[in-house]
This record gives structure tokens, sequence and C-alpha cells, in this order.
């Protein structure tokens, strides 16, 4: 079994803390932070360790902002290079991957009032370990300083420093505090995103790409316009970028969107959906079957997705769409397409037994639905409610 993510904020990355922040100051109460953080640290969870750790270093940093972002600065190992941080590790050279997050969110308890010096250090610390948390204050506080902050970034040459442009400022970013004046009106991050979104650096584009899918959601206008402007003559990597970008949009049907990636047409044909089994258990797999029948003389290019329509706890259902099939159909052809799709237990989902249903879309269009019966096992149920 894979280790728990909490585990990586642990005893062992508290006392790596504490060393090289006493190899930066030897006057440092290394003692007192490291009882502090690691008092009840077990019994957190990732983000609440990550908290309780900056909570920890507050308390023995010295008051002057400059000194202890300055202090901090100097308990970092060197810079990542490339696109990859997830093989940065603390070393004797100084402080990096997950023992950074803590130091980024202690300059986001300290360094609010200070932001030109609070956002220097989150731009050394993000390339040990992304600040794209601990900026997110920063924005909200004095968002004119940030953004343009964020504009000057823009030409770093730190990958990492450039990511944090599009994915610190991200109105929705799971797990971040959300940047409700973004999610009602995104235009101060659109200049960012175009300047980033031919960016050399795939990690950099995909965060863009996530960037747009975010203000998807509440402004799918903005897409539909984003794509006419920016899909015409784009490259590879663009058009990668912009499908991924599109990826809510498309699987809801929204026809501008469905339009600019020429998807906007019904398909012509027959479409014979099934499921099996009929009752499948928790932890099991349901078998879809599509069989496809083209009418039209020309071919078709056809993205399918299905929806899964679960049953909630008050005996309602709510639909979840999953990604399918993309692909050309020929002039009358006909395809058979098969998939499995799992009911495995997992922490982000909740089944209920009861009816279900599967729906089945093409380019946007609800076509189909086949029903199947979901149901616990005894150790399925077990499971299901202690999460």
């Amino acid at each position: 079994m894979a280790e728990p993510f909490k585990n990586m904020i642990n005893a062992e990355v508290v006392r790596a803390i504490g060393h090289h922040l006493q190899r930066a100051d030897p006057g440092l109460d290394r003692r007192g932070f490291e009882a502090r953080a690691l008092a009840g640290l077990d019994a957190l969870e990732l983000k609440a360790r990550v908290l309780h750790v900056a909570d920890a270093l507050v308390t023995v940093l010295p008051t002057d902002v400059d000194r202890a972002a300055g202090l901090l600065e100097a308990s970092l190992g060197p810079p990542g290079e490339g696109d990859d941080l997830g093989a940065l590790r603390t070393s004797a050279m100084g402080l990096a991957g997950w023992a950074v997050w803590p130091l980024t969110e202690a300059i986001a308890r300290i360094a609010l009032d200070a932001p030109e010096r609070g956002l220097a250090a989150l731009h050394a610390m993000t390339q040990r370990m992304t600040a794209e948390f601990a900026i997110r204050p920063f924005i909200v506080r004095h968002p004119a300083l940030s953004f343009a902050t964020l504009g000057r970034w823009l030409t770093d040459p730190s990958a990492h420093v450039r990511r944090l442009v599009s994915e610190g400022s991200r109105p929705r970013l799971p797990w971040g505090l959300r940047l409700q004046a973004l999610v009602q009106d995104p235009s101060p991050t659109l200049p960012l995103l175009a300047a980033l979104q031919d960016d050399p650096s795939e990690y950099v584009r995909r965060s863009v790409a996530n960037h747009l899918n975010d203000i998807a959601r509440d402004h799918p206008a903005r897409i539909g316009e984003w794509l006419v402007r920016h899909l015409p003559g784009a490259s590879a990597e663009r058009r990668a970028l912009l499908r991924h970008a599109s990826r809510t949009l498309i699987k809801q049907g929204d026809a501008a969107v469905l339009a600019a990636w020429g998807l906007g047409q019904a398909f012509r044909g027959e479409a014979f959906w099934s499921v099996a089994p009929a009752r499948v258990a928790i932890g099991g797999e349901l078998t879809l079957k599509l069989q496809l029948r083209s009418t039209s003389p020309k071919p078709q290019r056809l993205v399918i997705d299905y929806a899964v329509h679960h049953m909630k706890a008050n005996g309602s259902t709510s639909p979840k769409v999953f990604k399918g099939w993309t692909l050309e159909l020929g002039p009358r052809e006909e395809r058979a397409l098969e998939r499995r799709h799992s009911f495995k237990l997992v922490t982000t989902r909740k089944y209920h037994p009861g009816a279900h249903a599967v729906d089945l879309r093409i380019n946007g269009k609800l076509l189909a639905e086949a029903a199947f019966h979901l149901a616990f096992t005894p150790s399925a149920k077990n499971t299901s409610e202690s999460t």
C-alpha cells in the first residue's frame, strides 16, 4: 500500500527543519520549535500538519520580518532545475521538497503586512517546493502589488516561478484558499495566462490548462471566446493545452466549445448502449458496451462520454461525467467499443446502494441510458461507513 501523503510531514522532516534553521542561526530555539511542532503531529492530516509546523515556526522566528524571512531563505537547499520538483529532497545543503511547505505557510503568516518581502521569499521557496498555497493570502490582501509581481515573474528563468504565476492565482485551486474575487471576475489573470500558454515548459502549460478549466466552471463563455481567439493556427503544444482546458465544457456539451473543436454536429447514425451485469457490488466493475452504426456519407469526429448517476443518501441521484472515447467514425462505419467502470472504494466518493443509471453522451448530446443496481457486500459496507 502506498504511503499516506500525510506522512510526508513527519518527525524526520521537523528535525531537518530545526537542523537547517539552527545552521543558519545558531541562536535559534531549535528545541522549542521541535517540541511544539512534534506535539500532536501524528494525529493530524497532511494540510493540518503543514499548518501546525508553520505555527511552531512562527513562535521561534525573529519578530523582524526581514530577518525572519532571511533566516528561512538561508535554510534552503539549491533550487530545482527543469520541470521536476518531485525529485527534490532535503540534504546537507539545505531544505527542499516537502520540508519547505511549512516555511511558505510561515511566510504567509509573518509577512502579510510586508508583502514585497514576503513575495520575494516565496519566489525563492517555490523553486524548492511550490508556494501556490501561501501566495494566495497576498493576492487577497494586496491584489495590485501581487499581480504586478506576477507580471514580472512571467519571464523568470525558473519554470517553477513561472508556474506559480498561473497555479498560485487559480480561482479554485484544490486545497487552496478560494480567490473569490477571481471566481467572480477572472480578468486580472487572463493576460498572465495568454503570456504563459506557449511557455516552453510543459509543467507551466499544464497549470495554465487547469487554470482555464477553473474559469470554465464559472464563466464558460470566456473559454469559448478564448478558443476562438487562440485555437486557430495553434501549435501542437498549445492545442494540447487548450484541449485539456476544454475538458469540463466538452463533457457538459457546451455548444461554443464543441463548435470550436469541430465537434458541434450531432451524431448521424445509431447507437446501441448496454451495461452489465444488471447488479454489481461495490468494489466490483461494470462493463459498458457501445455499438455505433454511422448513416453519414462523411467521416464524423466524435467525443463520447458517459455519466454515472450515483445514488445519494437522500435517495436522489447525482450525475458524474467520465471520459469514454474520442474517435473518427468513417462513412457508414460500424464500430464496437467496450470499457470497464470500477466501483472500487475511494476516499473521494461514498457509494450508496440502489438503482443507478449510466447515460451515453456523443458530442455533448444525450443519446441513450441504461440501468443497473449497486449493492453492498458486507465488507464494502463496513469500509464505506468508516470513511
